[in-house]
């Protein structure tokens, strides 16, 4: 699947082999792993795909099958198998050739037609804009992904490639392309533990983004002072020193920072170019994970370790399979050195990831722990997918859940959990299961108690105290911070907003059935049947929560109920439901209720409400001068009161006078505050020299509660008036 826009059509002609010397090196890179058939299998995958792509070009004037070829030469890099190179060859063909899927399969396997459609895009679909096209073929990129992996190992090798031949791109679409680059693709090769890939699709996606600031760190990074070259050689000197001394056999090479790492780390970290290039790193392979913790000690012997500095992701690995030592010694020059020490097995899963798998399968050796964490974390994705609403949001999700760092934790029986930076209490519950997370009260991190909100740290041990009238509410979307723990918890609000407008809409149709002396249990049911199959609505939940949401209008609706589609359009207008015929509300239908900014109705007050189409039912008070307008339409008025009870906090605005001197605001506020209101706004309307005027939003239960605030700030010396706007 291109980045690029569908290649131009050139003049038909013979077909000549547009790049013999491109698949010659890739037929001699295959030779050292693949046998001579499935070499030839892959031949034939480039003449058909050349055949199939004959004639069009990219942009960069050249033969549009130099692309696949390329892409299929970086995943021979990584070892991959015959079935994913022929995909490889073959990504763009369904998309942007006449070649058929059944031809691909017949040529090859239902498997490599499978990887090829897994990797083509939904572009011969409608859809609103750039962004849910994108967000869509994402998805189905993801649902691919989720049935066999290697469909992200040819995304992730054709978007490379693209990047790497981006310059031949206009501006915009460069600018495009780079960002997805490093909000996306990056990321999800660093979550597959793809480091080398991800390191080069971040140097290009910062190249094309911020081209200035790439090329001034880049020079930095090229013009090192001699005295920091000759420091280097002195430390990798003596530590390879020590290491022979201890009889370990190793390799020692020093470790350059890329220019994005660079980048990212002054911008995280608040450090200037010259404080983040002080830092030397080096990395150590040897055999045997015994080995990697001796070779911890030489390098601690030669020089001292910063305390708090070191990580074991031997025995914790990170999500992505990575594993390695690292720690942190003060030099010889006063700055840090950064050492990673790793074996050759997990060298191979560090660069190469999940891809790493298919090297061990080749080799005869079974499948990675990468591969079984990649795949966790795609089962963990497609949870959320069946959750989210859109693509939109399910992409979102997506993004949020692509952390770079992670924090480790021990639940009480000692299994070990991994989380986005920054998780907290919440976050873990959720990831130990969702109904722990929706019945969640509080938590025991490292056995002292403390509320769900609190951020986690590495090597914590935490405990969930759960309740069972315990519900999700909406606030709790602002202190998680993992995917599943957002999702979980949206799709519960949204289930309770449908259960309340299928509540809501249910007393509006029975008071518009009610006027025409009918009611739901009247209606035939084969007319309610025939009624919601031309709707087209699966299941009557589903009109109830439209009208709710006015989408439908209960009048109408009632009509057809009772008189038939051919009696309803004959018959006069329907009478509007008298007013009294209320509906009570409690407060608690918030999901599709909502309450006018205008007038800010608050319990007590007479109310009507107004169907608004997608937003439900506006609440405005009775004395709203908007109220005379909506008034013309009285099929989508609302007879409206507050029930007995009500439950909640209602905003309401309130318009003061007062004596225009120093902390006047503060007493208004302690008046508030004293009469147990929050105040969520305040604003200087006017002001001259002896008076001001100020307008509080502030939150009450009720209209005595809004009596006894007013009565309270009135008292004060420095108020000459209050009235509610």
């Amino acid at each position: 699947m291109s980045s690029f826009s569908p290649p131009q059509l050139a003049a038909a002609g013979p077909c000549p082999d547009p790049c013999p010397e491109a698949v010659r090196a890739l037929e001699a890179r295959l030779a050292d792993y693949l046998t001579q058939e499935q070499i030839v299998q892959v031949r034939r995958a480039y003449e058909i795909g050349a055949r199939a792509h004959e004639g069009q070009i990219r942009r960069s004037g050249e033969a549009y099958i130099t692309h696949p070829v390329a892409v299929a030469g970086i995943l021979a890099e990584l070892r991959l198998d015959a079935e994913t190179l022929c995909a490889a060859i073959l990504h763009d063909a369904l998309e942007d050739t006449a070649l058929p899927r059944s031809e691909i399969e017949r040529s090859f396997s239902p498997t490599v037609a499978e990887l090829v459609d897994g990797v083509t895009k939904l572009d011969k679909l409608q859809f609103r804009d750039r962004q849910e096209a994108a967000a869509e073929s994402f998805r189905k990129m993801m649902l691919a992904m989720a049935r066999d992996l290697r469909v992200i190992l040819i995304k992730l090798a054709d978007r490379l490639h693209n990047m790497r031949t981006l310059d031949a791109m206009a501006p915009e679409s460069r600018r495009r392309i780079a960002r997805e680059t490093l909000e996306i693709y990056a990321p999800i090769a660093q979550r597959l533990g793809m480091n080398r890939i991800k390191a080069e699709l971040q140097d290009l996606g910062f190249r094309a983004l911020y081209p200035f600031r790439h090329a001034t760190i880049a020079r930095r990074i090229a013009s090192q002072p001699v005295m920091r070259r000759e420091a280097m050689a002195t430390i990798e000197a003596q530590l390879a020193q020590r290491l022979t001394q201890e009889g370990l056999k190793h390799t020692l090479v020093s470790r350059v920072k890329s220019p994005w790492s660079i980048y990212t780390k002054m911008r995280q970290e608040h450090k200037s170019l010259e404080q983040v290039l002080d830092v030397f790193g080096f990395r150590i392979v040897v055999s045997t994970v015994s080995q990697c913790y001796q070779a911890l000690g030489a390098v601690h012997s030669v020089y001292k370790p910063l305390d708090g500095r070191f990580r074991d992701f031997i025995a914790i690995p990170k999500a992505n399979g990575y594993q390695s030592l690292h720690t942190v010694l003060f030099g010889p020059y006063g700055a840090p050195v950064e050492v990673q020490i790793r074996t050759e097995d997990m060298d191979l899963v560090a660069e190469r990831g999940i891809a790493a798998h298919w090297v061990y399968k080749i080799g005869g050796a079974g499948g990675s722990a990468a591969t079984a964490r990649a795949q966790d974390w795609i089962r963990s994705l497609m949870d959320s997918q069946q959750a989210a609403g859109s693509s939109l949001e399910f992409l979102e999700n997506v993004k949020v859940d692509l952390f770079p760092d992670e924090v480790y934790l021990f639940t009480p029986k000692g299994d070990i959990l991994a989380l986005p930076r920054n998780a907290t209490a919440l976050d873990f519950a959720y990831a130990v299961h969702t109904d722990v997370g929706n019945h969640a009260v509080a938590a025991r991190v490292d056995r002292k108690l403390v509320p769900l909100r609190t951020k986690l740290a590495s090597g914590q041990s935490v405990e969930i105290i759960t309740a069972p009238s315990a519900a999700p509410g909406p606030q709790w979307l602002e202190y998680v911070v993992s995917s599943k723990a957002r999702t979980a918890i949206r799709h519960y609000l949204k289930r309770l907003e449908h259960e309340d407008a299928v509540d809501l809409g249910h007393r509006m149709l029975d008071r518009a059935l009610e006027s025409l002396e009918s009611s739901l249990d009247r209606v035939p049911a084969q007319r309610l049947e025939a009624l919601l199959a031309e709707l087209r609505y699966p299941r009557l939940e589903e009109l109830l929560a439209d009208i709710a949401l006015g989408n439908r209008m209960p009048v109408q609706v009632a009509r057809l109920l009772v008189l038939g589609k051919d009696e309803a359009a004959a018959a006069p207008a329907a009478p509007v439901p008298a007013a009294s015929e209320r509906i009570f509300i409690t407060g608690s239908e918030r999901g599709v209720l909502s309450f006018a900014a205008c007038c800010h109705p608050i319990p007590g007050d007479e109310i009507m409400g107004y169907l608004s189409a997608g937003k439900g039912v506006v609440v405005h008070r009775n004395d709203c001068p908007n109220v005379a307008e909506y008034r013309k339409s009285p099929e989508r008025c609302v007879p409206m009161a507050w029930d007995r009870e009500v439950q909640g906090d209602y905003r309401v605005a309130l318009r003061i006078e007062v004596d225009n001197k120093p902390g006047v605001l503060a007493q208004v506020a302690a008046a508030v505050a004293e009469s147990n209101s929050n105040i969520d706004a305040v604003e200087y309307r006017e002001r001259d020299v002896t008076v001001s005027v100020m307008e509080f939003a502030i939150e009450v239960r009720n209209r005595k509660h809004l009596a006894d605030v007013i009565r309270r700030i009135r008292r004060l010396g420095v108020v000459h008036g209050v009235q509610r706007v």
